[in-house]
């Protein structure tokens, strides 16, 4: 194999064969393949795409490049992913609501992402959470507790990573080609039996719009089939944050609150959703009901909380999480200019002020602040009079507070008739 004969391939507009796309992807993890040639690669996957066979060669291709798990378990192995939003928590309730209906769920998740959280760092805000893990302790809780949610290692889709690193440089992360085979390769290498899509779209998603959104969950879901993992797919709205809460301590509060069954709403309705979609999908009937009893029950309060004891969190978390997590030293209301019903919200830039009041990262070194973020935001449909409150902000410094508070309101859009709200679930992609 040569790295420029399937360079040129791609140049002409053909889809190199399987076994091409596997040398390459090796090369990638390998350092075989330069990466003046990793980036020629991505501009001619970019511009040119692939054909759906290439397209599920490539990731498995990446897949392979590094260690791929094997269960022997006695129930199903099965996972979610999203592709990123706004207060958007829901592996932290699925993940534990699912090893309470009596499958296994070995999560590796991500960190914040440009204007979208990240699960593991809303995790490490839980005192003594450890979200790397080896493999022999990763399978330890996986198989005692039901579910972990984990950082993949170093030896986990390598080439995805080094691929990764070089399209965010050479302009070429908008590729379909490229995100379907980056998402997926990660997810199956975890050994996955069964998987559940939560494709976003709207004003806090990576996807604004919904054909957008639609040719990227029909992608993934073909691609994942043809790979031999059962895969279906839910596209869901975004035009506001899903939960109440952005910022990592904050949506684990939000967590907290649906697990011991103070609040439902939106966070919880999608949880069930994609949990039933999976257990359906999975041969489990009335996986709808069987999430939503998980949660009622209060069964899968008491895994998540048996997965952050084993993980080296607070052994009485569940029944005390309010103490142990921390708190903002500056707490303001961002207030309405005027009265009006919200009509809309900019969730990228509500996203944004988290990152700069420290709860995200501008740069790959940045340190996170886990208490900072904003709580309480308005819905769309919601009527508020001048001076009510439209967020509470949760910041280090007063100046911080001061400039968060300006975003917020020119994310609010406030209006005197109220406006059509989407369904939380577009379409489901099977």
């Amino acid at each position: 194999m040569d790295a420029r004969a399937i360079i040129a391939t791609l140049r002409k507009g053909d889809t190199p064969g399987a076994d091409a796309l596997a040398w390459f992807a090796h090369g990638l993890a390998d350092g075989t393949v330069s990466d003046a040639q990793a980036g020629a690669f991505a501009m001619g996957v970019c511009l040119n795409g692939l054909t759906d066979a290439g397209r599920a060669a490539l990731t498995a291709a990446m897949r392979d490049s590094g260690k791929v798990l094997h269960w022997e378990l006695d129930a199903p192995v099965l996972d979610k992913h999203s592709t990123g939003g706004v207060g958007d928590c829901v592996s932290l309730i699925l993940a534990p609501a699912l090893a309470a209906c009596g499958v296994y769920v070995p999560m590796i998740s991500g960190r914040g992402l440009g204007h979208t959280g990240g699960t593991l760092d809303k995790l490490e805000s839980i005192p003594g959470f450890r979200t790397t893990l080896t493999e022999d302790q990763f399978r330890q809780v996986v198989t005692k507790v039901g579910c972990a949610i984990v950082s993949a290692s170093a030896d986990i889709a390598p080439a995805d990573k080094r691929l990764y690193a070089i399209r965010d440089v050479t302009a070429t992360v908008e590729s379909l080609d490229l995100i379907t085979a980056s998402i997926l390769s990660k997810k199956l290498a975890a050994g996955l039996e069964g998987l559940v899509l939560d494709v976003k779209c709207g004003s806090g998603a990576f996807m604004k719009s919904q054909d957008d959104a639609r040719a990227l969950a029909k992608a993934l879901v073909n691609t994942a089939n043809a790979t031999g993992c059962p895969t279906s797919a839910l596209i869901t709205d975004m035009s506001q944050p899903l939960a109440p809460s952005l910022g990592n301590a904050l949506e684990v509060i939000d967590v907290m609150r649906v697990l011991t069954g103070i609040t439902s709403g939106r966070l919880s309705e999608l949880t069930i959703a994609l949990g039933g979609a999976l257990l359906d999908k999975a041969g489990i009937g009335d996986g709808q009901a069987k999430i939503k009893a998980a949660i009622s029950s209060g069964a899968a309060a008491e895994k998540f909380g048996a997965m952050v004891y084993a993980m080296g969190g607070p052994v009485h978390f569940v029944e005390d999480w309010a103490r142990f997590l921390p708190e903002a030293p500056v707490i303001r209301e961002v207030t309405a200019p005027t009265s009006g019903i919200v009509t809309a919200i900019d969730g990228e830039t509500l996203g944004l002020t988290v990152v700069a009041l420290g709860g995200g990262r501008q740069v790959e070194s940045d340190v996170v602040n886990p208490a900072v973020g904003l709580s309480d935001v308005v819905s769309l449909g919601d009527r508020v009079s001048k001076g009510q409150p439209l967020a509470r902000i949760h910041a280090a410094r007063e100046s911080q507070a001061d400039e968060a508070g300006q975003a917020v309101r020119a994310a609010i859009t406030l209006e005197d008739n109220p406006a059509p709200q989407p369904a939380l679930v577009l379409e489901q992609i099977t």
